[in-house]
């Protein structure tokens, strides 16, 4: 690695690092990195003696930007993660050009969580957050989200004392089981933190209900959204409708993941019918795979996509309920292919062109549909947001378990002094 070199890299070399000694072997040439913008320590198993040594260098690195802790402590032992985190937690926490922090692929849980609570509440300059298949469930997803609350009053007061504190942008945090307790934390989150760009929060086992009180009292207040995926989790009629109200509110989004989501045949039309107001000029794909739709929707959205979503150029339609030879869906074959052409050498991925459509036509689902919807509609906004308080209620129940180290409870508190 040249001594000029931006980036420190450690990446995938399956290394098992237990004490300050294993690491020193490797860690070399970071000591000596005068501007190192980003550290990627990610596939390798590190302790707890390893990890202190790392937080130790890494906290003399005032110009590090990228901080890349993905996948550290598989095979650690339960009571190990608490300690290292915080290690490296605390260490990086006053980093003056640290935004970005990628932690996907560690299991944190209720147990181990503390130490990024204390960090995500006080690291200000926080500016992309990565935290994707961490284990968290919905009490540790209410807690992730308050930090995040927290930081945003910390942000606050940092701009009003003169400093130049970036917007919190990116938040992936899927394959985390958020479900609906979670989801009333998470709006407030996105709410004052309503200049973010990208969300992803795929696979979390979120209802109809939390879906609908996400987008109708969060990301409603999202204007400036680019990026969402909320993939493989449940919306039905209620999260259709929510969905339909605020996608107008998004005029700069370019990719909206919606697929395995129980979208339905109405909820595709309710998704069209918003689409078709034309403000959303800047999307370029829509993934609705696995939802249900019918040949209605397909037509809903192939009429949307001619006449007011002139940038898009990949719909993803597999696995709904329409034959692959409908009309509308050699329409939106024809258009986008029309759109391709006309790019032509500036087309650089060819696979973010064109429609996904095989379909599976076991349309048995309307009736079905119609009877969920009634009785969906004589849920009242009251009852929702009583049901939502108490999913977040018994989230908060859940049982944890005690853990008997102080010194993890010391770093803990340190995190939280030294924070700026």
């Amino acid at each position: 690695m040249a001594a000029n070199s931006t980036v420190f890299s450690l990446e995938g070399k399956g290394l098992k690092l237990d004490t300050a000694e294993d690491l020193e072997a490797h860690i070399g040439p970071l000591r000596d990195m005068q501007n190192i913008e980003e550290v990627r320590v990610l596939g390798n198993t590190l302790g707890i003696g390893a990890c202190k040594l790392l937080g130790e260098v890494l906290a003399t690195k005032k110009t590090l930007k990228v901080a890349n802790l993905a996948d550290i402590f598989t095979g650690r032992l339960l009571n190990e993660i608490p300690e290292a985190l915080s290690y490296l937690l605390t260490s990086i926490v006053n980093l003056p050009n640290l935004r970005t922090i990628n932690l996907n692929d560690n299991a944190f849980g209720l147990n181990t969580q503390e130490p990024l609570i204390e960090f995500l509440a006080s690291h200000v300059p926080l500016q992309h957050l990565y935290l994707n298949n961490n284990g968290l469930g919905p009490h540790a997803g209410i807690n992730i989200a308050n930090a995040l609350t927290k930081l945003h009053a910390k942000k606050e007061e940092a701009r009003k004392a003169g400093q130049d504190v970036p917007n919190l942008e990116t938040v992936i945090c899927g394959r985390n089981r958020l479900e609906n307790g979670s989801m009333t934390a998470w709006a407030e989150t996105f709410r004052l933190h309503n200049k973010v760009k990208e969300i992803k929060m795929v696979q979390n086992g979120i209802r109809q209900e939390g879906i609908s009180h996400l987008l109708s009292e969060g990301l409603n207040h999202t204007t400036d959204l680019e990026v969402l995926d909320l993939q493989d989790n449940t919306f039905t009629i209620m999260g259709a409708k929510a969905l339909a109200k605020v996608v107008p509110s998004w005029a700069n989004i370019l990719e909206l993941g919606i697929g395995d989501s129980l979208l339905g045949a109405k909820g595709a039309v309710l998704l069209a019918d918003a689409l078709s107001k034309g403000q959303n000029q800047k999307l370029q794909t829509l993934r609705l795979q696995y939802n249900d739709i019918t040949a209605a929707g397909v037509k809903a959205l192939s009429t949307a996509a001619k006449a007011n979503l002139p940038a898009l150029r990949r719909i993803e339609l597999n696995g709904n309920k329409f034959s692959e030879a409908d009309e509308s869906i050699d329409a939106l074959e024809t258009l986008l292919s029309k759109r391709k052409e006309e790019f032509g050498d500036d087309v650089v991925d060819e696979d973010a062109w064109g429609v996904d459509s095989l379909s599976d036509l076991e349309d048995d689902s309307d009736e079905e549909e119609e009877e969920e919807e009634e009785e969906e509609e004589e849920i009242s906004k009251e009852e929702r947001a009583e049901k939502l308080i108490k999913d977040a209620e018994e989230a908060q129940e859940e049982p944890t378990v005690q853990l008997k180290d102080r010194d993890v409870d010391d770093l803990a508190s340190k995190l939280q002094k030294t924070s700026i």
